[in-house]
């Protein structure tokens, strides 16, 4: 999830959206088509650079928001080989071989570290890796977020105007991170990624997961984090609807797996004011789904590598091991002894359910769970 601002904001107030990002978004928003002109014509222009390179095993951390994606996105962003998004790619994501010349030619450059919208302890600077190419995916795929159809992108879509498109913007990103590497966070990655295998059989998936309880606290907490922030801000609510953010606020929207039936449940438990049953309902739904294609695709198992939340802040050098080694990241030693120390279990909030909702939760959610191996009640 981005900031409110895609820059973040040292005015106290994580939701503002200056004049100029909400204009220039609003431009890119509005103008899909003329944006992947300007980014075809930008890859003519950056030919010379980016004619030799290739792209080897690109990386996309993928999950539902809240379950540790975040840690692991800034985490292998470190390593020198990586090349990521950046806050300071927005708004004009489509040209990153253009806008990042004039943002390094650009006078009076900040990198004050100030705390991001989630109010969850992890600092930003224009400098820090995020999530910003949804805007890319929405501009080929219009109905990515429409409840009422499917949003699984499967092995057997084909949208060759996309899938240039997409090569060449990891290339010209690859280009100006100086890395070798793509490193990907993006949430709505869960229900494409056997499209991305078929791009690229050679990808690497890490799948964060963590227990129901704490998992849907975190969720409803920002939910209601971000509803607030967006009442105060309006322009912040064309923000998120821009940069393609639709899991809180004031025009959350679930992901649908395929099964509508399910999903506007979901919707209809949240507008009855239902939250937790209706989050559960959808923790549910997202990891039966998430679940059933690692049985049934080998090679997307193959793949993945699922991170449960509770062994990453439990054992955070063991799990980073496994990460580098998983990703194929070599000499990472040293950048894992530098994180691990600062890897945590949350202490700035705890669930708090009432027995009942907790039992709901665990009730609803207790098949799906089992199947990512939670079989205990964690404390």
């Amino acid at each position: 999830m981005t900031n409110a601002s895609a820059k973040p904001a040292s005015n106290g107030n994580a939701f503002h959206v200056s004049g100029w990002d909400h204009w220039l978004s609003g431009l890119v928003s509005r103008h899909p088509e003329q944006w992947i002109r300007l980014g075809n014509f930008e890859t003519k222009l950056a030919s010379d650079a980016i004619e030799d390179i290739e792209i080897e095993k690109p990386i996309f951390i993928a999950g539902l928001a809240r379950s540790g994606s975040t840690i692991l996105l800034e985490t292998l962003a470190g390593h020198d080989d990586a090349a990521t998004h950046r806050y300071r790619d927005y708004p004009p994501v489509f040209t990153p071989w253009l806008w990042n010349r004039f943002v390094d030619l650009a006078p009076g450059k900040q990198n004050i570290a100030v705390e991001r919208t989630h109010a969850d302890g992890i600092n930003v600077t224009p400098e820090s890796p995020e999530a910003f190419e949804e805007m890319i995916w929405m501009a080929f795929f219009r109905n990515l977020h429409e409840v009422g159809k499917s949003n699984v992108l499967d092995g057997h879509i084909s949208n060759p105007a996309f899938e240039q498109f997409y090569r060449d913007h990891i290339r010209k990103l690859i280009h100006v991170r100086g890395g070798r590497r793509y490193v990907s966070k993006a949430n709505y990655l869960v229900t494409r990624m056997e499209y991305l295998l078929s791009m690229f059989p050679d990808a690497r998936f890490v799948l964060p997961v963590r227990d129901p309880v704490w998992h849907i606290a975190s969720l409803i907490k920002q939910h209601n984090l971000f509803c607030a922030g967006e009442r105060d801000n309006p322009r912040a609510v064309a923000h998120m609807q821009r940069v393609g953010h639709y899991e809180f606020g004031l025009d959350r929207r679930p992901i649908n797996t395929g099964d509508l039936h399910d999903t506007f449940d979901i919707i209809k438990l949240w507008n009855s004011g239902k939250e937790v049953e209706g989050w559960a309902r959808y923790w549910s739904n997202l990891h039966h789904y998430l679940a059933d294609r690692l049985i049934v695709n080998k090679d997307l198992e193959r793949a993945t590598l699922v991170v449960r939340y509770e062994d990453l802040v439990a054992g955070p050098a063991k799990q980073l091991r496994t990460l580098f080694d998983h990703v194929e990241l070599d000499d990472a030693q040293a950048l894992i002894d530098q994180v691990a120390p600062t890897i945590h279990a949350p202490d700035y909030y705890r669930p708090k359910f009432n027995d009942e909702e907790t039992a709901l939760i665990r009730d609803i959610t207790q098949i799906s769970a089992k199947r990512f191996g939670y079989d205990k009640t964690p404390n």
